[in-house]
């Protein structure tokens, strides 16, 4: 389902402080996988998720998703993409502060068109599934560090799309409300198919991967599928 070859990419390129964040990055995911991207900080694990993501640009290579090759799109074709085919989770959360929880998991859903009812049933299915969904009249700061990460998962998923991109998303929890949280993720990872990616150096999340591939100076120097 995606595909990387040959990828490179370099923070300050031609310059005294130039970084080589990606070399030679060849990769293929499998729809339904349940990856992780792991390594020291400053190996390129979140540089790699956000060139997957279409949310950075590479300086050579090529990046598919499907048979989409979307290091050559127009800016408002990724943008496009990125809305209909990803979902993200942050380590920060990034949700709306002056939306509810039901509000803030439909966003999505809401700006892709679909209707008020679709929506409800769907807010209403995730939240179940991730246990908020008696939180949801309340507003992001009534809630806890990992309420707040569960409304940010469902929202990526409440639009169904292909692929989670998640990017430390445990790192502001502590290891209870980690392992709830990946727990959770698992679950959906199985009922709805969709690859989940982590950029991480959590150990519990390399303990529930079911792929760990390996970064080191930019560089892919392990893939290990379980």
């Amino acid at each position: 389902m995606i595909r990387l070859e040959n990828v490179n990419k370099y923070f300050y390129k031609d310059d005294p402080r130039e970084v080589h964040a990606l070399r030679d990055i060849n990769l293929h995911v499998q729809e339904g996988e349940f990856t992780l991207f792991n390594g020291p900080s400053g190996c390129g694990k979140t540089t790699l998720l956000n060139v997957i993501g279409a949310l950075d640009s590479i300086d050579s290579g090529k990046i598919y998703l499907d048979d989409t090759e979307i290091t050559t799109l127009s800016e408002e074709a990724r943008t496009q993409l990125r809305l209909t085919q990803m979902g993200f989770v942050f380590q920060s959360y990034n949700l709306v502060p002056v939306l509810s929880v039901e509000e803030n998991i439909g966003f999505i859903m809401k700006l892709r068109g679909f209707s008020d009812k679709e929506i409800s049933e769907r807010v209403m299915e995730v939240a179940s599934l991730l246990e908020i969904d008696s939180k949801l009249k309340l507003l992001p700061n009534k809630l806890s560090g990992g309420q707040q990460q569960r409304v940010a998962v469902a929202r990526a998923v409440a639009a169904k799309p292909k692929i989670i991109l998640a990017d430390e998303p445990t790192a502001n929890l502590d290891s209870k409300n980690s392992q709830i949280l990946i727990d959770m993720m698992r679950e959906l990872n199985k009922k709805e198919g969709m690859s989940i990616l982590f950029a991480s150096h959590d150990k519990l999340i390399m303990d529930s991967a079911l792929r760990v591939v390996e970064l080191n100076d930019g560089a892919i120097v392990d893939d290990n599928k379980r």
